[in-house]
């Protein structure tokens, strides 16, 4: 069997930069249902599609099409009185790019100064080319109540 549209599919991978310096690897694989849901970025289901059980794959995804290009507005800087008692360099917060939004936005605290602490609301990998690399464990065709499973947990979570 071949990786197509309605294919649960498992993959191990991990993520480089285009160095070859690793800089993210699942300790779990990663399961998605194939076929332009979402789940993946468009550029590595696509380069998955006709793949087979024990296929390897290497595929180099510019910033664009990963994670985005670095986004300076999303950096900001609060008084530490408008944020958690135990805020810390490294620590996630989420919350709101624009007051009237409902888009949450996870932003890391990147410094803390004086009063004031900078958060940084960029993905960790936004604005770096990236290289994802794996290999295909398993592929079984979906039955409508997996897909219908998978596509509401999918729209609960985002």
């Amino acid at each position: 069997m071949t990786i197509q549209k309605d294919c649960i599919v498992t993959i191990d991978y991990h993520i480089n930069d285009t160095k070859g310096n690793l800089l993210h690897e699942e300790e779990e694989s990663l399961v998605y249902l194939h076929g332009n849901y979402g789940h993946i970025f468009p550029t590595v289901e696509k380069a998955l599609e006709g793949k087979s059980i024990g296929e390897a794959f290497k595929i180099e995804l510019p910033a664009d099409k990963a994670f985005g290009k670095y986004d300076p507005s999303l950096v900001v800087t609060e008084a530490l009185s408008e944020l958690p008692t135990e805020v810390s360099v490294g620590m996630e917060l989420d919350g709101y790019f624009e007051e009237d939004s409902d888009d949450v936005i996870i932003y890391t605290v990147t410094e803390i100064k004086g009063d004031h602490a900078t958060l940084d609301g960029n993905h960790p990998l936004a604005g770096m080319d990236l290289v994802f690399e794996g290999t295909v464990l398993d592929i079984h065709e979906a039955t409508p109540e997996e897909i219908k499973e998978v596509l509401e947990f999918h729209h609960d979570h985002h």
